[in-house]
């Protein structure tokens, strides 16, 4: 797994004039908790962790805290909706060798089987697994895969020492017909069709209807 050094500074004052003030001055505001502790207000440098949170579930090695260096993941992070800027990050406290919950993207490998179509229904699994070891996915195989086979989440391949923390029942995937995939498809767009169409009779109508009034 990816590890990152960043330096943090404590953050004195709160609000939402402040959070502005710490944004325009290249810093996210962020809050550092667990293990008990109290949280504690930082600032940490914009850039630098905007880069290391384009990696998923990245260990973070937080300089300036506690008269030392912590480590911490990230557990939530706010980003402005419309400019995607950073705007508030929570950071979770961590030890080497403890385990925590984190959510691992799936990765499908293999071919489908020749008229075959895959349809996932979920792209990333909760799992439990070590703080400083944390996987960057899980694996699921659908080389061979017959049509119609559905795949749980007990059939993915987890790294060692990583466990389910989610129902092992869970549906990840299954293999469907890609003729029947292709005829849900055509009545779909058939379906789309017919209600423009009566939508767009239905506004003439009522534009029809206006101009009879109108005389």
């Amino acid at each position: 797994m990816s590890e990152v050094r960043i330096a943090a500074e404590p953050r004195t004052e709160f609000g939402k004039g402040a959070a502005r003030r710490t944004r325009r001055a290249g810093k996210v505001p962020a809050v550092l908790y667990g293990h008990g502790t109290d949280p504690q207000h930082i600032t940490l440098p914009g850039h630098e962790l905007m880069l290391a949170l384009k990696t998923p579930n990245v260990l973070l090695t937080i300089d300036g805290v506690g008269g030392g260096s912590e480590l911490a993941l990230p557990k939530d992070v706010q980003r402005d909706p419309i400019k995607g800027f950073l705007e508030h990050v929570d950071l979770l406290l961590v030890k080497r060798g403890e385990k925590v919950t984190v959510d691992l993207p799936v990765n499908v490998v293999g071919d489908v089987v020749p008229g075959g179509v895959v349809q996932q229904e979920a792209v990333q699994i909760s799992v439990e697994t070590e703080a400083t070891h944390i996987p960057e996915s899980v694996e699921l195989s659908i080389e061979g895969v017959e049509v119609g086979t559905q795949l749980l989440a007990k059939d993915l391949k987890l790294p060692s020492g990583t466990t389910l923390a989610t129902d092992e029942e869970t549906l990840i995937l299954q293999i469907t017909d890609a003729s029947a995939s292709a005829g849900d498809t055509e009545t779909e767009a058939e379906a789309e069709a017919a209600e423009a169409a009566a939508e767009a009779a239905a506004e003439a109508a009522a534009e029809g209807e206006a101009e009879e009034s109108a005389e």
